[in-house]
């Protein structure tokens, strides 16, 4: 790997993942995961508090992770709620294809439109795709659309400028029209 594309070594300023940095950020990774429940159906097993901790448990199980800063942390906390939603779809949907239920006959039920578990299943899909192409573009995603967070908090987020992270958002947005246009 060239040098200047090295990860970033921990710095003595860097942090870790404790109890302290979740109470410091608890109520913007809140805000996060109201964004995201806002863009879906409710649901009696998905609220702000379960992804907010469920995502903090996910950091959690790598007791060696460092974050740089504040934003580090939450541009990785977005991520991981990304990952929570992911999981939370596909539980949903392996549930309505049967999960030990008895079988019928499909041909005597309407089959039901696109749902919003299969819509974060098709980003995700897209967004790995685009990782495999672009995986800076993927984490500008991660954090707009996942976290819902603005250009400016974005570009601070990832230590991009701002102009950057427009350019960016724009390419990836393209991307992932493309390809979804393309799964139908």
């Amino acid at each position: 790997m060239p040098a200047n594309h090295a990860p970033k070594e921990p710095t003595s300023h860097s942090l870790s993942l404790s109890e302290e940095l979740l109470a410091e950020t608890y109520d913007v990774l809140r805000r996060i995961a109201s964004r995201q429940l806002g863009r879906q159906r409710p649901s009696a097993t998905l609220n702000t508090t379960m992804i907010v901790h469920e995502a903090w448990l996910k950091l959690s199980t790598d007791s060696g992770r460092r974050f740089a800063d504040r934003n580090h942390y939450l541009a990785t906390a977005s991520r991981a709620m990304r990952q929570v939603l992911v999981d939370h779809a596909r539980r949903k949907l392996a549930e309505k294809r049967g999960a030990g239920a008895e079988h019928v006959n499909i041909d005597d039920y309407q089959i039901p439109g696109s749902t919003a578990e299969t819509q974060i299943l098709d980003v995700d899909a897209a967004l790995a795709a685009l990782a495999r192409k672009a995986p800076d573009l993927e984490r500008i995603v991660e954090c707009r659309f996942f976290a819902g967070f603005t250009v400016e908090e974005t570009a601070h987020a990832l230590g991009r400028s701002v102009r950057t992270v427009e350019r960016d958002w724009a390419r990836a947005r393209t991307y992932l029209a493309e390809f979804l246009d393309s799964q139908t």
